[in-house]
C-alpha cells in the first residue's frame, strides 16, 4: 500500500474475514495520520518505525473484545551483489581503514582474492554479501470478528518492503502447516507469529553466509600468507563487533516472542476452543522460543570461532618470528665463533706486539743517550687515562654516576662527589660493624636490661641482640 494506492484505501473492503492486512509502503505524514485515525493507533508506532527503536507493547485492552500489540523487531538479513570475475577480484584495492567499526551500518563480505588461487579453491561464494539491519513493524488490532495487521516499511534500499511481506503472507495462508493451526484456532495471533518466523529465516540465512566467510578466514590464516593476514585483522574485529550488536538484536527478539506468548487475545476468553488456541500458542511460541536459543548458541559458536582464528594469526606470527630469532642467532653465533677466532690470533700476536712496542721506545732505560724515563712515560699515561675518563663521563648526562638531572657543572665535578660517596659509605659501614656486638660482648646482663620500674620489659634492639644470643 503507497500513496499512488490511496483511492484503494478508500474502497470498501470485503467483509467475513477474519484478517486483514495493510502493507504500509511509502506513505506521506498526511496518510499515516489517516490511517491511524481510522484504527486508533498511537503515533509512537510511526515514530519507533522511522527511528528504528525496538519496542513491544500492548494498548486499548478489552476483555471478551479485543486489544491491540505493537512488536517494532530489527533483524539481520542479507542480500547479495552482482558477482565478480577473478580479474576484477584481484583488482580489489583495500578498504580503507576507518577509526571505529560502525556496527550499525551494512556488513560487506567481499569475496576475497586469495581464496581463488589454486591451492585454496574453497570458497563457497565468490561475490560480495550484504548483512544489513532490516526492521518488522507490526501492528495488530485484534477483535473477535475481524483483526487486522499493519506493517510499516522504511524506504530504504535491499530492505523488506510490502510487497514482499505480501508474498510471506500469502505463502503462510497456502502452507498446509499454518492452514491446520488456522483451521483448529480462530485466534488471529497466529498470522503474527507467521510474520516473527519470516525473520527467523533471515536471521538463519546470514548466520550461514557469516560462518562461511570466517571458515574462509581460517583457511587464509592456516595457508601463512602475511600480506593477506595483514588484510584480514580489520575485518577479524569488524566481525566480532557486528556479532556482538547481533547478540543484542537476538536477545530483543525473544523478548519480542516471549511477549505474545504471555499476551493472550481477550477476545478469545469466550471462545469454545479457548484450550487448543492456548496449547497451539504455546506450543509455537516455544518452538520459535527454540529457534532463537539455537541462533543465540551458533552466534556464540561464531564469536568463539572469531577469537579462535584471531589467536591463531598471533601465534602464527609468534611463530615466524620465533623462526627469524632462530635464524639471528644461528648467524650471531656463527659471527661470534669468527669474532673468537680473531681473538685467538691477537691473543698469540699481542705479547710480541707488546714487546715490539717496550723496546721501541726512547727512555733511558731501554735505549741510553735518550731523554725520557719509564717513570714519567708511566706518570703521563696514568694521567691522560684519567683525564680522558673524566671528560668521557662528564659528557654522559644518563650515566649512573651522576643523579637524575644533574647539571654541567655538577657532572664535571664528579670525581669529588664519588669521593665522597665512597667515604660515607664506609663510615657507615664502619659505625654499623663497630655497633654489631651482643650484651654479654659489652658485660651487660640480660636481666637489666628486662627489669625496669618493676616491669619486665624488652627493646627491640634488645630482644635482636638476645636472639644472636641464643643463637651462638
Amino acid at each position: 500500500m503507497n500513496t499512488n494506492s490511496g483511492r484503494n484505501y478508500r474502497r470498501k473492503v470485503r467483509q467475513n474475514v477474519r484478517v486483514r492486512a495493510l502493507f504500509v509502503d511509502n506513505m506521506s505524514k498526511s496518510v499515516l495520520k489517516m490511517l491511524g485515525a481510522k484504527y486508533n493507533i498511537e503515533p509512537f508506532f510511526f515514530a519507533s518505525s522511522t527511528n528504528w527503536i525496538p519496542s513491544r507493547y500492548r494498548e486499548e485492552v478489552q476483555h471478551g473484545v479485543g486489544d491491540h500489540i505493537t512488536v517494532i523487531l530489527p533483524f539481520i538479513r542479507t542480500t547479495e551483489k552482482e558477482k565478480k570475475t577473478h580479474s576484477s577480484l584481484t583488482g580489489i584495492k583495500r578498504n580503507e581503514r576507518k577509526n571505529t567499526i560502525d556496527v550499525m551500518s551494512p556488513l560487506h563480505l567481499h569475496g576475497n582474492p586469495y581464496l581463488l588461487l589454486p591451492r585454496f579453491c574453497l570458497s563457497p561464494f565468490i561475490g560480495e554479501y550484504v548483512l544489513l539491519i532490516d526492521l518488522l513493524a507490526i501492528h495488530m488490532i485484534r477483535e473477535k470478528n475481524t483483526s487486522t495487521i499493519i506493517t510499516y516499511h522504511p524506504a530504504l534500499r535491499d530492505r523488506t518492503t510490502a510487497e514482499r511481506l505480501h508474498q510471506v503472507m500469502e505463502r503462510a495462508g497456502g502452507s498446509v502447516y499454518w492452514n491446520k493451526i488456522f483451521v483448529a484456532s480462530e485466534d488471529p495471533t497466529f498470522f503474527f507469529l507467521a510474520i516473527l518466523w519470516y525473520a527467523l529465516y533471515a536471521w538463519d540465512e546470514a548466520f550461514e553466509v557469516l560462518y562461511n566467510r570466517i571458515k574462509d578466514m581460517e583457511v587464509i590464516l592456516n595457508g601463512s600468507d602475511f600480506s593477506a593476514m595483514a588484510d584480514l585483522n580489520y575485518n577479524l574485529h569488524s566481525l566480532q563487533a557486528h556479532l556482538l550488536q547481533y547478540q543484542t538484536l537476538l536477545h530483543d527478539f525473544e523478548i519480542s516472542v516471549t511477549f505474545v506468548m504471555e499476551t493472550p487475545n481477550p477476545a478469545m476468553e469466550n471462545s469454545d476452543n479457548r484450550d487448543t488456541t492456548n496449547e497451539l500458542m504455546q506450543r509455537e511460541c516455544k518452538n520459535l522460543l527454540s529457534e532463537i536459543d539455537r541462533l543465540h548458541r551458533r552466534c556464540s559458536m561464531l564469536i568463539s570461532r572469531l577469537k579462535n582464528a584471531t589467536d591463531l594469526a598471533f601465534a602464527t606470527v609468534n611463530i615466524e618470528d620465533s623462526r627469524q630469532t632462530f635464524r639471528l642467532t644461528v648467524a650471531t653465533l656463527r659471527d661470534s665463533a669468527a669474532m673468537k677466532q680473531i681473538s685467538y690470533l691477537t691473543m698469540i700476536f699481542l705479547p710480541a706486539s707488546f714487546t715490539a712496542s717496550v723496546f721501541g721506545m726512547n727512555v733511558r732505560e731501554i735505549n741510553p743517550g735518550s731523554l725520557e724515563t719509564i717513570a714519567r712515560y708511566a706518570w703521563v699515561s696514568l694521567l691522560l687515562t684519567f683525564a680522558t675518563t673524566w671528560i668521557v663521563i662528564a659528557f654522559q648526562p644518563y650515566s649512573t654516576i651522576h643523579k637524575p638531572g644533574a647539571g654541567m657543572w655538577r657532572r664535571a665535578a664528579w670525581p669529588a662527589f664519588v669521593l665522597i660517596h665512597k667515604i660515607a659509605e664506609y663510615s657507615k659501614s664502619f659505625w654499623t660493624e663497630g655497633k654489631k656486638t651482643t650484651p654479654q660482648e659489652n658485660n651487660i646482663p640480660l636481666g637489666s636490661l628486662r627489669r625496669r620500674a618493676g616491669h619486665s620489659t624488652l627493646k627491640f634492639d634488645d630482644a635482636i641482640y638476645e636472639e644472636d644470643a641464643i643463637g651462638g
